[in-house]
């Protein structure tokens, strides 16, 4: 945790509220979402956002956070009312699952029965992939993604998610932060319409990969996705932004 803490950026936070925004049909009782800046942020600050943060998280609540690839919403993997607002504040059909976030490549392990060596998890994780796997036996709540066989696991290469999850001490349900069906987002005013249904927004400013044009939509795809449920073999759900090197990567170490 210490080590993760000491690599996040640091300046000044901003506080501010978000609010005269549309509402998302059945979520009139919802405040405004509380919006923290981790831009240019000192450690103290930093500190004081993932107390906040995860404050919102174990009460319940669903927040809006940069990732390495895109934004996201989550809420705790064990929190059903979190999960049940993901879905209904992104209009989402609840046959998608939610991919879970993990701070730590051994905690994979305890969610799903991994079928690759370590060596070669260890090279996946962190980073822009999400890993699928049959669940695990320690899937805590089966309410999550309910009558799946299989569970995608997620470690972003982002100090802070992974803070965020240790302060925690839960994994997250975690999805992108926009509407079903439309793109995914790089900055806070391109999910505006969830602003107002979110306890807490999370400012990491204009996430960049360093493209512009097509590289910028590239970046738009998301973690790529890959099923290794089955030994010594893998399929590709979703191509992402990491697809070629993943594809690389795996067809030197499994085929």
């Amino acid at each position: 945790m210490r080590l993760l803490l000491a690599s996040c950026s640091g300046g000044l936070v901003g506080l501010r509220r978000l609010g005269g925004l549309p509402r998302v049909a059945g979520s009139s009782s919802l405040g405004m979402a509380r919006v923290l800046s981790i831009e240019n942020v000192d450690q103290k600050t930093l500190e004081e956002v993932l107390q906040e943060t995860s404050a919102a998280l174990r009460g319940g609540g669903v927040v809006a956070i940069p990732t390495d690839t895109i934004y996201g919403v989550a809420s705790l993997v064990s929190s059903n009312e979190g999960i049940e607002r993901i879905y209904e504040m992104k209009g989402r059909w609840r046959d998608k699952p939610l991919a879970i976030c993990v701070s730590e490549v051994e905690q994979v392990y305890r969610w799903a029965k991994v079928t690759v060596p370590s060596s070669l998890l260890s090279r996946l994780l962190p980073g822009p992939v999400t890993t699928v796997f049959e669940r695990g036996g320690d899937l805590m709540n089966p309410a999550l993604n309910p009558g799946l066989p299989l569970v995608g696991l997620r470690i972003p290469d982002s100090s802070f998610v992974r803070c965020l999850v240790e302060q925690c001490g839960c994994p997250l349900a975690l999805t992108s932060a926009n509407l079903s069906h439309s793109s995914s987002t790089l900055s806070l005013q391109e999910f505006r319409e969830l602003w107002s249904l979110l306890d807490v927004v999370v400012d990491g400013g204009v996430i960049s990969h360093g493209g512009r044009g097509g590289e910028e939509e590239a970046s738009r795809l998301g973690s790529t996705v890959v099923d290794l449920s089955h030994t010594g073999s893998f399929s590709i759900i979703r191509h992402g932004m990491h697809y070629q090197q993943t594809v690389k990567l795996l067809e030197m170490n499994i085929t």
